[in-house]
């Protein structure tokens, strides 16, 4: 393996200046998200979700964000897997997106909560059929014999509800509400930008930290 303390990268695509930035957060966001789709990023819309158990101890995973808008950022799970029942017991999450091509990373905080069924319905109805008949086969998070667990229990979902299986009432949205999010844009010599968003009083106040 090669020395991992000699890997050297010189960040230089962009800069993140408070000039150009814009005020509100979740348009920044969907600036940057944006140029990462037109840029042809890979899984642009990737995150790490981190959540917090009851034993005290982190966790994340990547998930794949599905929705933002002025309420917020949605995604989809098994409300029995590991992160919803994390986020049962203790409803607050990071995310983080990070796009290694434009040397961009987005980290945003907040409060967890489900989506309404209205919601996750519809979202559910436009999976492809394979993604639907999944949801149904997998008890996520929980240890099974084999993947022939998984096989078995698909077909047995196929058999069942057919090309219109309805959404299992165990999965469904999560929205994270922010309250706080940082953009990160690598720059020469390690001194990166950094430009949080608070939300103090109803209102989002913007700070450049340190990198």
């Amino acid at each position: 393996m090669k020395d991992l303390a000699s890997l050297r990268k010189s960040y230089e695509a962009a800069e993140l200046d408070e000039s150009s930035a814009l005020d509100a957060p979740m348009q920044q966001f969907e600036l940057w998200l944006q140029q990462a789709i037109e840029a042809g990023v890979p899984e642009p819309n990737a995150m790490t979700l981190a959540t917090v158990g009851s034993d005290g101890r982190p966790s994340t995973r990547v998930v794949l964000v599905k929705g933002c808008d002025a309420r917020g950022v949605v995604w989809y799970t098994n409300y029995d897997s590991r992160k919803g029942r994390e986020l049962a017991n203790h409803p607050f999450a990071a995310l983080q997106f990070h796009w290694v091509e434009q040397e961009r990373v987005v980290r945003i905080e907040g409060k967890v909560g489900r989506t309404s069924a209205e919601e996750s319905d519809a979202y559910f109805a436009s999976r492809p059929l394979d993604s639907r008949l999944g949801a149904w086969a997998s008890p996520q998070s929980q240890v099974i014999n084999s993947r022939a667990v998984l096989v078995a229990n698909a077909a047995r979902a196929a058999a069942q509800h057919g090309l219109h299986p309805p959404r299992p009432p165990n999965w469904g949205g999560f929205r994270l509400v922010p309250d706080r999010w940082e953009f990160w844009q690598g720059r020469k010599s390690r001194l990166h930008d950094r430009l949080v968003y608070r939300l103090t009083q109803g209102a989002w106040v913007r700070e450049r930290l340190a990198p």
